[in-house]
């Protein structure tokens, strides 16, 4: 049985995708030639993260089931704003303790990916 996905949740997804895009574009786009390629490259990590963690959020929205469905996401989007945020304000010149903050995003990343393997077992024992 699908359950519907709540609101929020589908806002999130769309969220996490489009600030991906233009995180992208403005990287590749306003920052080039304003920032060294060392900058580039963490930026460009920063949004690899980013959108492949969108799509794992929408994923987690269309596959998984229960509890672990919501959590898996809100840990997808934490991670994004974690893990690939510290990494945006790294290229920008941020002053490098922010970097104490991309493991917990790189820790939400994981432990999202733990909960979207409950929820999607969850989901496979409900059908």
């Amino acid at each position: 049985m699908r359950q519907p996905v709540p609101i929020s949740l589908a806002v999130l997804v769309a969220v996490a995708g489009a600030s991906g895009v233009i995180c992208g574009a403005f990287g590749a786009h306003a920052l080039r030639g304003v920032v060294d390629d060392h900058a580039l490259d963490i930026w460009r990590t920063g949004v690899d993260y980013h959108l492949w963690h969108a799509l794992a959020l929408g994923v987690a929205l269309a596959g998984g089931a229960g509890p672990w469905r919501t959590a898996a996401a809100w840990l997808f989007f934490a991670g994004v704003v974690l893990f690939s945020g510290s990494l945006y304000a790294l290229a920008l010149g941020a002053p490098r303790l922010i970097g104490v903050v991309t493991p917990f995003g790189g820790v939400a990343f994981i432990a999202g990916w733990i909960a979207l393997a409950v929820s999607m077992k969850a989901r496979a024992d409900h059908t």
